[in-house]
């Protein structure tokens, strides 16, 4: 999925999208084969705690992941650390890392997923540990088919004119997109799922977290930001 950093579904995106210059879709089912647990590749750094420097998990990195992020994704890749998929949970400890960056990836997952998700995130995160979330925003896109704004929406004319047909396969993405987010659904899952202080950031702004934490923000035009602490 992206035209900055490179997120979760980026790596599966299909060919005839991105020869259009669109945004790719999501994440599809996983397989059979999938590991039970995200295994740590070659290359994944022993996470010690008590360490000066502040660990960061990328979750969803896609296939050209930042260097200083521990790096998770789905699919394999050379900078990738943790491989697998997330509702297989992490091969990490409790309480391992400082912060946790999810940029556009929840909304590919299934709706009875995003629980198991979000627990398992804040398993991992250290108590006082920020989570920093960032979906397509519904209600932006709702205030654009209300205003009837043809140009917010990334969909071109070939695959839907009116405005209304853009709204829904933006929304759906193509059918890749299995939930989505407004802020009122974010912060009830969150809070379900142990999370406190849930606030909306605006891109490149974080209000718990350190400023690291803000570096993989992209598509500011239609997403959500959200953070939340352990």
């Amino acid at each position: 999925m992206r035209a900055s950093s490179p997120t979760a579904a980026s790596r599966l995106s299909s060919p005839d999208l991105r020869a259009r210059g669109l945004p790719a879709p999501g994440v599809p089912e996983r397989s059979a084969s999938t590991p039970a647990r995200l295994r740590p590749s070659a290359r994944a750094p022993a996470v010690h705690p008590g360490t000066s420097t502040p660990v960061r998990l990328n979750v969803g990195c896609g296939p050209d992941p930042p260097d200083g992020w521990l790096n998770a994704d789905r699919q394999p890749g050379p900078r990738v650390d943790l491989c697998g998929d997330i509702r297989d949970g992490l091969a990490l400890a409790d309480d391992a890392v400082d912060c946790i960056a999810a940029i556009h990836c929840l909304q590919d997952l299934p709706w009875d997923a995003i629980a198991g998700a979000l627990r398992e995130m804040r398993r991992v995160l250290k108590p006082g540990g920020v989570l920093r979330v960032a979906v397509p925003d519904l209600d932006r896109a709702i205030d654009a088919y209300r205003r009837g704004d043809a140009g917010y929406f990334f969909v071109p004319d070939v695959d839907a004119r009116s405005v209304g047909a853009k709204l829904v396969t933006q929304i759906i993405w193509y059918g890749s997109v299995r939930t989505p987010f407004t802020f009122d659904f974010a912060r009830e899952w969150l809070e379900n799922a142990g999370f406190r202080d849930v606030a909306r950031c605006a891109f490149g702004e974080t209000r718990h977290g350190d400023a690291g934490i803000v570096a993989l923000d992209n598509r500011e035009r239609e997403s959500l930001f959200v953070e939340a602490l352990k």
